[in-house]
């Protein structure tokens, strides 16, 4: 057995009973009460169905569907000697054949050309990393509107991000597809909200220093199928112009969530179920096109090294760019 400290070892049996303390009171919550509660305080809970084919036909003759996607791989080691990839896909249900991809690069040692975002972003580092991958997700996203005109956009992740890191260019998207009709979305795999643990300390059924996350207070609770209509009183982003549902897209007792723009929420039901039909039922809950464009547009590690060693010179990618601790694996 490799070695492991009898320190670790205390502090992780300390970090379990932590952890238990803490979920106590959760553990020990009915789910049905549970449940019974979030449909009356979060969200109406309504059982949806998979499309038929009719239906699916509907999206083939109105422009399909597009998934968008980004993705980034570093290279380096500490600040400034590292650079950063970003490659963003969006992909056609109906042209596959004709992907749409942008990419972009950061690295501390070579900013000559973007001293006017650097000074807008007051030279944080992070938002300016951010805005980048963000910033080409909503490029390929547009390109991909003007050119195919789809009947629906799927965004990998909240709409709320695009709003946060890449302003401008997300305002430019969502009135093209406003003024299009075309219907926005962005689906969730890792819901990172408190929306029902803070309702529930706010009613004082749990303590307020709990801090528990949807994630696991949705864990489990809905069935194949069921989604939560979330209430804009309490949800945080209308006023960032967004309607949420939360929802469980497959057999994994996971939830997902999916945002839409408030001037589309008529259609959160129709999208909803759209997402659920492209998810395959024993899956993680991730729509299966979503899927497809995430392992298309992944920049591995591989790719990453023969891309530089390829268009860097070897001195300069040594010198500026690979660690000692990865000289070791060269």
């Amino acid at each position: 057995m490799y070695g492991l400290s009898d320190e670790l070892k205390e502090k992780v049996i300390r970090l379990n009973s932590n952890l238990c303390n803490k979920y106590n009171k959760l553990l020990k919550m009915d789910s049905g009460e549970l449940k019974n509660y979030v449909d009356e305080n979060i969200g109406e809970i309504v059982q949806i169905e998979k499309m038929d084919k009719s239906e699916i036909e509907k999206y083939l003759k109105n422009g399909g569907i597009i998934g968008v996607d980004g993705s980034k791989n570093r290279i380096g080691g500490a600040y400034p000697h590292y650079l950063e990839i970003y490659q963003g896909l969006a992909k056609s249900s109906i042209y596959d054949d004709t992907p749409i991809y942008k990419a972009d690069f950061y690295t501390p040692l070579y900013t000559e050309e973007e001293s006017e975002l650097i000074e807008r972003l007051d030279g944080n580092e992070e938002a300016i990393k951010n805005y980048k991958l963000s910033g080409i997700e909503v490029d390929v996203a547009l390109e991909g509107v003007k050119k195919y005109n789809p009947y629906a956009i799927m965004m990998d992740g909240s709409l709320i991000r695009y709003d946060i890191e890449c302003f401008e260019k997300w305002i430019e998207l969502r009135r093209e597809c406003e003024n299009r009709g075309i219907i926005l979305i962005g689906v969730i795999k890792d819901i990172k909200t408190s929306i029902v643990g803070e309702k529930l300390a706010k009613d004082k059924i749990l303590d307020t220093a709990e801090n528990l996350y949807d994630r696991e207070l949705l864990y489990g609770l809905l069935k194949y199928g069921e989604m939560v209509k979330i209430k804009d009183e309490v949800a945080k982003k209308p006023k960032e112009g967004f309607t949420s549902i939360f929802m469980r897209s497959s057999n994994a007792p996971s939830v997902i969530g999916m945002d839409i723009l408030d001037t589309q929420r008529e259609y959160i039901e129709e999208m909803a179920k759209l997402v659920f039909t492209l998810t395959p039922k024993n899956s993680r809950g991730v729509p299966l096109w979503l899927d497809i464009v995430d392992s298309e547009v992944k920049i591995s590690d591989k790719m990453m090294h023969s891309i530089l060693e390829t268009y860097l010179d070897r001195e300069i990618l040594e010198k500026l760019f690979i660690s000692e601790r990865d000289k070791r694996t060269l």
